[in-house]
């Protein structure tokens, strides 16, 4: 899942992004307005962790450009504004949600997990594909009642996989979720992913296709049996 914070505070925008790139979010940071405005209007984002006093433009023009866009990503407003009309502006505008400053860390960590959990409009934490267990909220896997072990990496790669499952999804697109701008990964790095991937989850009863040309499918083998018969 992808993070973009928008905060002009050089220590506070430091200390999310360390605690979203532990959690195991890829996470890209700016820190005015305009060029928020220009980021989300190019790239895609699963969350947006928006301060509302930025300089150029402030963090209330940003959300209410980006909805007019039709862009649906969860927004998360930050701000030193404690006063009601403002926690107001900022929903009316489409806000998801609103932490005032200063914050505690453990609290704002846990409404990120919660607007991704909203935001991936699966009903429950948990995401399934032939026997395999994927729980979100507490990053563990299990195929049957065998826990497995997944690098970050790879927890990130199939996470993102198995919220589109059933659908060919390019490297380019992977790459782009998992992600963040200052990392220098090449495509050639998803193969080696997926590879390991397979091999973990080839008791679970799970189909990782390569779609020559096009990218990757994440599926049940039973879907493969069913599409046989």
């Amino acid at each position: 899942m992808r993070v973009l914070i928008v905060e002009d505070d050089e220590l506070l925008a430091a200390g999310l992004v360390r605690a979203l790139e532990a959690g195991g979010y890829a996470v890209d940071r700016v820190g005015d307005g305009a060029m928020a405005d220009r980021v989300l209007s190019d790239t895609c984002h699963d969350l947006v962790v928006l301060d509302i006093g930025l300089p150029g433009m402030d963090g209330l023009q940003v959300l209410k450009r980006l909805r007019a866009r039709g862009q649906s990503c969860a927004v998360l407003i930050l701000t030193a504004r404690d006063d009601v009309s403002d926690k107001v502006r900022g929903l009316d505008f489409g806000a998801d949600d609103y932490l005032v400053k200063p914050f505690v860390l453990k609290e704002f960590e846990a409404r990120v997990r919660a607007l991704m959990r909203r935001s991936t409009s699966a009903n429950s934490v948990q995401l399934r594909c032939g026997q395999l267990l994927f729980d979100t909220s507490a990053h563990r896997a299990w195929i049957g009642d065998i826990e497995i072990a997944l690098t970050a990496r790879e927890w990130s790669v199939l996470e993102y996989l198995l919220l589109h499952q059933g659908q060919v999804l390019s490297k380019e697109k992977i790459l782009q979720s998992v992600c963040n701008w200052d990392e220098n990964i090449s495509p050639n790095a998803i193969e080696v992913y997926m590879s390991r991937l397979r091999t973990k989850l080839e008791p679970a009863g799970v189909s990782m296709r390569t779609i020559r040309g096009f990218g990757y499918l994440l599926e049940p083998v039973e879907s493969l049996s069913a599409l046989n018969t």
